[in-house]
């Protein structure tokens, strides 16, 4: 049985810092207050000119670096983002072009906070079906160009970034004791749009609109969904929790992080987090913690890995990989 493999990871976060302090005088809100609610310090904010495809293009270039492959040696580009730099075409396509890879296929995945998950899930359908072989798997965002930055209750909780991992189809046995993707859940229920959304697009206002969202709304049904989630991940693989190794949810507020770890029952040290110096990067948020994670030594060849996310739509999903 093929198994999606991770060879290489990458990141890149812009230069630009922003301090809560910084934002502070700008909107009605505090360093405490953003720190208590969300376990947030600071965020990266893109340049000027420097568009989604910049950021994740370089970070596919650190994949590549790490896995010690060419851009030609891949056969599929997916990149999961809300923030492409045009309505067309994707921005996939320009990553592809930037890379100088000339063959294979290459497109965009929205599925807003959940998109690497659900990324992961198409790329690794393409590497099991035998489609392709190996596949750049990219998280990119450049939420700061869709904020209200007069709405306190959003314009904190937000940054820019990419991240993406490598993926090479392997050889398994099929079963948990596979190195490689194990499985990938994703779900989504339109019932909830009205709870996080952008105010705009080509086919309804023509612009591209800022980001809304009922907080308190998303933050119920987060710790809920992801919770399936994480169940739907440990049923499927015969596992229970005291078997994952590392929790690597969406980046989105400390205070879910944790809800999480503790229904795994994890310490601390085994949930992998970033939202303090990254903010919430949407679908970049998972792939910038892993490539963190496995370039500092965290994560060691068996490790299982879970991966956990929920985003606007609402969509939510979850990955089980042992690295």
């Amino acid at each position: 049985m093929l198994r999606s493999q991770v060879i290489g990871s990458g990141s890149y976060l812009p230069s630009r810092i922003v301090t809560n302090a910084e934002l502070a005088e700008k909107v009605e809100t505090s360093d405490e207050w953003i720190r208590q609610r969300t376990g947030i310090e600071q965020r990266h904010i893109a340049a000027e000119g420097e568009q989604t495809s910049d950021l994740a293009i370089a970070a596919a270039q650190q994949a590549l670096a790490a896995a010690g492959c060419e851009a030609n040696d891949v056969d599929l580009i997916v990149c999961a983002t809300s923030t492409p730099d045009e309505t067309f075409p994707a921005t996939a396509t320009r990553v592809q072009y930037g890379l100088g890879m000339t063959r294979g296929a290459a497109f965009d995945v929205q599925a807003v906070c959940s998109g690497f998950v659900y990324g992961l899930a198409v790329a690794d359908n393409f590497l099991r079906g035998g489609q392709a072989k190996t596949a750049l798997l990219i998280g990119a965002e450049t939420f700061s160009r869709i904020l209200d930055w007069n709405d306190r209750g959003t314009c904190v909780l937000f940054g820019d970034g990419a991240g993406a991992l490598l993926l090479r189809a392997g050889e398994g046995e099929g079963n948990s004791s596979d190195r490689g993707v194990l499985s990938t859940h994703i779900y989504s229920d339109g019932r909830h749009h009205d709870a996080l959304y952008v105010d705009g697009g080509p086919s309804s206002t023509m612009t591209t609109g800022h980001l809304r969202m009922q907080g308190r709304e998303v933050f119920r049904h987060a710790v809920v969904r992801m919770s399936e989630a994480i169940d739907a991940a440990l049923s499927a693989n015969g596992m229970s929790p005291g078997d994952i190794d590392w929790l690597v949810p969406h980046q989105a507020n400390r205070r879910i992080i944790e809800a999480m770890g503790k229904r795994l029952n994890l310490p601390a040290d085994r949930l992998v987090i970033t939202v303090d110096r990254h903010a919430n990067t949407s679908a970049a948020s998972i792939p910038l913690a892993m490539d963190e994670a496995a370039r500092d030594g965290r994560f060691s060849e068996g490790d299982v890995i879970l991966l956990d996310a929920m985003g606007g739509g609402f969509t939510w999903g979850s990955a089980l990989l042992r690295w």
